[in-house]
């Protein structure tokens, strides 16, 4: 899980998760379950994350549907392991996901 106040990655430590970074605390029963499910877009034919994103990582690009400047971001290796991985966007505005080889 990753702090809610500074973004950083949170470490269990005595029943609690504790950022080591700013030293916010919560009990590690109150920790919602985060669920990302992989699919493949129809559309698209890639994979897209579905389900809660808030713990993903975000970045500053144009969304090419809407203009939203800012997206969720991962890396996945859709292609030979010699070939360099896929970064797939989402839009934290609209939703719309996009990929960059």
């Amino acid at each position: 899980m990753f702090c809610s106040k500074c973004k950083s990655l949170m470490v269990p430590e005595d029943g609690l998760l504790r950022c080591r970074r700013c030293g916010f605390e919560v009990k590690a029963s109150e920790n919602p379950k985060t669920t990302i499910r992989s699919e493949m877009n129809k559309d698209m034919g890639m994979l897209v994350v579905e389900g809660r994103t808030d713990t993903l990582p975000r970045t500053e690009v144009r969304c090419p549907k809407c203009g939203n400047n800012e997206a969720y971001w991962v890396l996945r290796q859709t292609r030979a392991a010699d070939e360099p991985e896929t970064r797939i966007y989402r839009c934290t505005k609209c939703s719309h996901s996009w990929r960059e080889y």
